[in-house]
């Protein structure tokens, strides 16, 4: 099953709206096909892995990371293709939260006479596929805020530089994180200030760089910006509210941006609840937000932060520099998000720390 988890892993990123599936086929002690759910959703793991076994597969056991499922969709259920194989034995880490699915494909593999076994490795694949879990149980993506900071949290010096707080490993480490995501989300001052490009710079994964997402909420993003400018080629959407003028929504779109616009808040700012539902609704699964403080602390006074992904440089910038996360209105420490601690990594010179909501 950690092989099969292994092999969902590589899917972050690139199945949405799909979950990452890995699904491993053992028989006489001896693995004889492995597959992983495809870039874009299909084929699925079980497909892949039935594939490489061909007669092979007869008698053997399934690994899977998810229950297979067994409603008609572009592909036939997964589990019609595990009867069909002559699998005798079927292990499932997770059960799956899609109502279309959610446990009937466990009966149909019962019904068929096939040995189910489920929970092996649970708590493991729920963590992978949280991003799935969200948006069927929750209605949006998974969001996890990307902070690189100093040891008194702050972002770049009161001049505003910040290249380089971290080091090359640590870099590394966020440009992993942005190919293991559907989509980087950043706010329109991140956006006009760094004009940043939001791609997966690592060797061997720059075809993963994810979807670029920008709240603006005044539609300030300039036409000559690198997100707007490459939009034809990286797929890029611009967050807003409605009520901005709409050549300004014409010119976006003329260069390959699609707009989404949601209903304000009573202060007129973008509704980033309504936005995260639109995502979801979209397909969405995984978001990975990388800035800024402003955006942050919009995102954490709401609620919506799920994970933390904080690396932290040993330097000290002073209480003049930019902090990580500007005030949002905490009085008391009750009132303050919690986050428990799932790992921690030392990466050259700096700390990786990755949390999750309590």
């Amino acid at each position: 099953m950690l092989a099969a988890l292994g092999l969902a892993r590589r899917g972050l990123g690139e199945v949405w709206p799909n979950p990452a599936v890995g699904c491993v086929l053992v028989k006489d002690g001896l693995v004889v096909g492995r597959g992983r759910t495809a870039a874009g959703g299909r084929p699925h793991a079980e497909t892949q892995a039935l594939a490489q076994a061909g007669a092979a597969a007869a008698g053997a056991t399934a690994y899977v990371t998810l229950e297979p499922c067994c409603h008609q969709g572009v592909t036939g259920p997964c589990t019609e293709a595990l009867i069909g194989a002559g699998v005798r034995r079927v292990v499932v880490a997770l059960d799956d939260p899609d109502p279309r699915v959610s446990g009937r494909g466990l009966v149909r593999l019962r019904e068929a006479g096939l040995e189910v076994e489920q929970g092996l490795q649970a708590a493991a694949a729920a963590e992978l596929n949280a991003g799935f879990i969200s948006r069927v149980c929750h209605g949006r993506p998974l969001v996890t805020l990307k902070v690189a900071s100093s040891l008194d949290g702050r972002i770049a010096t009161h001049g505003g530089e910040s290249q380089w707080i971290t080091g090359p490993e640590a870099r590394a480490a966020g440009h992993r994180l942005r190919a293991e995501n559907d989509a980087i989300l950043v706010g329109s001052g991140t956006a006009l200030k760094d004009n940043p490009l939001l791609s997966c710079r690592l060797p061997g994964l720059e075809q993963r760089s994810p979807l670029r997402l920008v709240v603006d909420g005044r539609l300030r993003l300039p036409l000559t910006s690198k997100l707007v400018a490459t939009a034809g080629r990286i797929p890029t959407w611009v967050i807003t509210r409605t009520g901005n003028p709409p050549e300004r929504l014409s010119a976006l779109l003329d260069c390959g941006v699609e707009v989404i616009e949601v209903v304000p808040t009573a202060l007129g700012e973008v509704d980033l609840a309504a936005a995260l539902a639109e995502l979801g609704r979209r397909g969405l699964t995984r978001l990975l937000v990388e800035g800024g403080a402003h955006l942050s602390a919009a995102l954490l006074r709401g609620g919506l932060v799920d994970r933390i992904a904080w690396f932290r440089a040993p330097m000290l910038l002073g209480g003049d520099g930019i902090p990580a996360v500007v005030g949002f209105g905490v009085d008391r420490l009750d009132q303050a998000p919690g986050f428990q601690r799932l790992s921690v990594a030392e990466l050259g010179n700096d700390i990786f720390e990755y949390l999750s909501r309590e």
